[in-house]
């Protein structure tokens, strides 16, 4: 093929005698498909030897041929030296310089032409729209139609894609109604652009509207819809258009399928996944697809089946950094950290993501100084920082309760300039971080600053401040803080509720409370879950009714687990109700027969009342089933170094100070009435301690005398 192009080119440039120009016309067409710049350059050298050389439409050829083929310093050498231009002269330099990425050029053009006509104008707008100067794109499709060109469906297309790209609906419904009364009412390609506007706007309903009021559909509609919902959810349904799809015969093509393999890690459906995978094994197209198969280690990954998810990274000819942050993310997300960080390591090639993707994985197990360090070696790197990755070293700052460097992330923040509001690059989570990591580090003040200063607040933002009050104690303010969010017009939530919740246990408003509980389905729609059963039997528990606490778990709709008998439990402890006491031991017990924490409570509550038998029982019953209690822990850093403490741990260099000290604060208490807490496991072991030692000599003792 190559060999007949270049004779080709040989026997028509070779002979100069031509009656008009079109043969050099056909030579730069066969130049444009094989995009050599080259070849155009030696038809051009042989243009310049005719009577040809001055001609407006070999010259407009020669633009536009060294334009599609990527020479832009040619295209402009040719245009700069017409002695006489046409529109389409300009149409050729416009196009040129838009596709090539030129577009303040293409713009300085366009304002330079003598008179555009309809193929200028949609150039424009679609150079704009393609590269990303969305508003320009618009502002030119708006003074089109002022200068009352026609707009026909490359126009309309371009300003939809613009409409997408700016999340502009109310611009995207207006040109659906110039659609609608245009002759492109009907046309397929029309209809699938304004799925997509829609879909990327976010209404879902509007595509679906138009997706069934089309009388022709192609594999673009279909693909377009499918992605609206994987993209906005419900994921679904998309598992249901794709099925649709395929019952009208349609078939699926690369985007189809990785649609699909992403709504399949959405909702977590392997197995429909795994259906999916198998038709992309059975088509040689797509089987070594690098996007099809980036998908799909994402998809097992997500669904935690990391073994899978390897074997299609292994098996893929060609991957690239999305393919191998797919799997550090899944190693991550799989408790592998070692892993994922060797994985991370090899990498030739990393990006943020990559980075965001091993910090979250540190993060998520646990491992908040790695995340930390992680962190460090990024900027070292002189890798820019995104949202996620702040919002992921705020959350291992909140847990390792290390305000400062919680306030050192928060200067990186504001170094940034991030505004905490929604957008097209929302970063309002933020912001909802920080109140998150203050409001756990006990400092509500820079909480509330950080709430006051946000550009804009979402529930989250109100939850965070809701939450933060209430776990400090400060439940009268979470309560208020509430009100306001009501007042503000956002919509509480079940996170809302518990926050409510949870503030009037640390108030102790019972009956707030109660009303709090039993209206909030009637009122803002949220059914209780059981995290609401808890804070409320917390709440009753603490105000001392036990029974109406037993019976609401009675009544509950789903099963008590663990952490709402143990709540009851320690109430029961606190008030001293021992026969109820030992039935929610029994009932918690059953669900973990391992957990000291019932055991504990409940010889605490014996040792309260003196029964040294039961709490010898209790003890004797731990050793039977080999529970073991793990020892109280506590630290604190001070200068910058941390100390760590156990129960009666004596290793510490001071040890002897702080006991010291220890048994004068505590004598001291005791002047002033304090009564020790036999909830206070560790100190009241010690107390208790000699008491049984005597009951146990006790019962020597009388075992001698029988003898």
């Amino acid at each position: 093929m190559v060999g007949f192009r270049q004779g080709l080119l040989k026997q028509i440039v070779g002979d100069l005698a031509f009656v008009d120009s079109s043969p050099f016309g056909k030579l730069l067409d066969s130049c444009i498909r094989t995009k050599s710049a080259r070849d155009a350059r030696r038809v051009h050298a042989r243009v310049i030897k005719t009577q040809f050389s001055s001609e407006v439409f070999i010259q407009n050829r020669l633009i536009d041929a060294y334009g599609k083929c990527g020479s832009f310093d040619d295209a402009r050498k040719v245009f700069d030296k017409m002695p006489e231009r046409n529109t389409f002269s300009w149409n050729c330099i416009i196009t040129a310089f838009m596709k090539l990425g030129f577009v303040d050029e293409a713009l300085q053009s366009f304002r330079s032409m003598p008179e555009p006509d309809q193929c200028s104008w949609n150039s424009m707008v679609s150079g704009f729209a393609q590269h990303g100067r969305f508003e320009e794109a618009l502002e030119y499709f708006v003074n089109m139609h002022g200068e009352d060109f026609v707009l026909n469906e490359y126009t309309f297309g371009s300003a939809l894609s613009a409409c997408a790209g700016l999340r502009e609906l109310k611009m995207g419904v207006q040109i659906h109604g110039f659609i609608a009364k245009s002759c492109y009412s009907s046309d397929v390609y029309m209809g699938s652009a304004l799925i997509d506007m829609y879909s990327k706007c976010g209404n879902v309903a509007s595509a679906q509207r138009v997706f069934d009021c089309m009388s022709v559909r192609n594999v673009v509609s279909w693909n377009s819809l499918i992605t609206c919902y994987e993209q906005n959810g419900p994921a679904s349904e998309a598992v249901q258009v794709f099925v649709r799809m395929m019952d009208c015969g349609f078939k699926p093509d690369e985007l189809t399928l990785a649609s699909m393999v992403s709504a399949c890690a959405s909702l977590s459906a392997v197995k429909e996944g795994q259906q999916i995978h198998a038709c992309v094994m059975k088509c040689d197209k797509y089987r070594n697809d690098v996007v099809l198969g980036n998908a799909l280690v994402d998809m097992y990954a997500k669904c935690n089946r990391i073994n899978e998810a390897r074997r299609v990274f292994d098996g893929m000819p060609i991957r690239n950094v999305v393919s191998e942050t797919s799997m550090v993310s899944g190693y991550a997300k799989a408790a592998s950290v070692e892993v994922a960080r060797s994985l991370f390591t090899k990498m030739m090639e990393r990006n943020v993501v990559s980075w965001n993707a091993l910090i979250a994985g540190y993060t998520q197990n646990g491992e908040n100084e790695e995340a930390l360090g992680l962190f460090l070696l990024l900027k070292r790197e002189s890798v820019w920082p995104t949202h996620y990755t702040f919002a992921n070293l705020l959350n291992a700052c909140a847990s390792l309760v290390d305000l400062q460097l919680g306030k050192q992330a928060h200067s990186h923040i504001l170094k940034h300039g991030f505004q905490f509001q929604v957008g097209e690059e929302p970063d309002i989570f933020v912001g909802n971080s920080l109140i998150d990591m203050y409001m756990k580090c006990g400092s509500i003040e820079d909480g509330c600053q950080v709430f006051r200063n946000m550009l804009e607040r979402d529930h989250v933002s109100w939850n965070a401040m809701i939450v933060g009050h209430a776990q400090n104690g400060y439940g009268t303010e979470a309560l208020e803080i509430f009100r306001k969010m009501l007042v503000s017009g956002e919509q509480p939530d079940h996170v809302t509720m518990i926050g409510v919740l949870c503030a009037c246990s640390h108030a102790g408003l019972v009956e707030e409370g109660r009303k709090f509980f039993y209206t909030m389905n009637e009122e803002h729609g949220v059914v209780p879950l059981k995290d609401h059963y808890t804070c409320m039997v917390d709440l009753l528990g603490r105000a001392g009714c036990l029974d109406e606490a037993k019976n609401l778990i009675e009544v509950m709709p789903m099963q008590p687990d663990a952490v709402i008998w143990g709540s009851l439990l320690a109430a029961c402890k606190v008030h001293r109700n021992i026969n109820l006491g030992k039935y929610v031991a029994e009932k918690l017990l059953a669900i973990e027969p391992r957990n000291s924490g019932p055991y504990v409570l409940l010889s605490n509550m014996y040792a309260e009342l003196g029964r040294w038998s039961d709490v010898v029982r209790v003890r004797k019953l731990m050793r039977q089933r080999g529970v073991v209690k793990q020892p109280g822990c506590s630290w604190i850093e001070i200068q910058g170094h941390l100390n760590v403490f156990l129960v009666k741990d004596k290793r510490h260099c001071q040890k002897n100070e702080i006991y010291c000290l220890l048994n004068l604060l505590t004598e001291q208490m005791k002047r002033h009435g304090y009564v020790q807490d036999a909830g206070d496991y560790e100190s009241y072991e010690e107390q208790a301690e000699s008491q049984l030692t005597s009951f146990f000599e006790m019962e020597m003792s009388e075992d001698v005398a029988v003898l």
